[in-house]
């Protein structure tokens, strides 16, 4: 009997050991460099002017919010992206004088603007560069947080921890 009650806490040892090792064993898989990290916060300048690479990294960006090794740093992972220069005419409902194609990339970039508001990743742009575009202001999709300079969020959002991502 006394033998049973030692293979058995033995068992019951290595057991909760392996689920350990399985729970803590490089939770990032390949980016070694996330290990050990609390939290996950990222600032994206959003300066592409370009329709089909601002559809592409916009995927990209949402599939980093919701990619395992992020989601294995935290549950809740932080993501803003600022829309800054050219990038601000591509987040607009109008269309006017775009190609078919770039008119379904900015369908495309409305269709990922809107999932990544409801997944929680925040979205701001910026109203200076709205205004020297000469985009109208009522016409900017409407997940979008409006801010006066989005060089200001850029810089406050560094100061709190984001690492910058650049989308040029």
């Amino acid at each position: 009997m006394k033998k049973k009650v030692i293979l058995f806490a033995g068992m019951f040892l290595y057991v909760s050991a392996v689920i350990l090792m399985a729970v803590n064993a490089a939770p990032a898989g390949e980016y070694d460099f996330l290990q050990g990290l609390k939290s996950f916060k990222a600032v994206v300048d959003v300066r592409s002017g370009k329709p089909k690479s601002l559809a592409v990294a916009l995927g990209l960006i949402h599939q980093m919010h919701k990619d395992e090794a992020v989601k294995n740093v935290t549950a809740n992972p932080e993501f803003v992206l600022v829309f800054i220069g050219p990038a601000v005419k591509l987040v607009s409902t109008n269309t006017d004088g775009m190609s078919p194609e770039d008119k379904e990339m900015m369908a495309k970039i409305a269709e990922t603007v809107s999932a990544m508001a409801k997944d929680g990743i925040k979205l701001e742009i910026c109203l200076f560069a709205v205004d020297i575009m000469g985009v109208a202001r009522a016409s900017i999709l409407p997940e979008i947080k409006h801010v006066g300079n989005g060089w200001i969020s850029l810089v406050g959002y560094q100061h709190q921890g984001y690492g910058l991502v650049p989308v040029y």
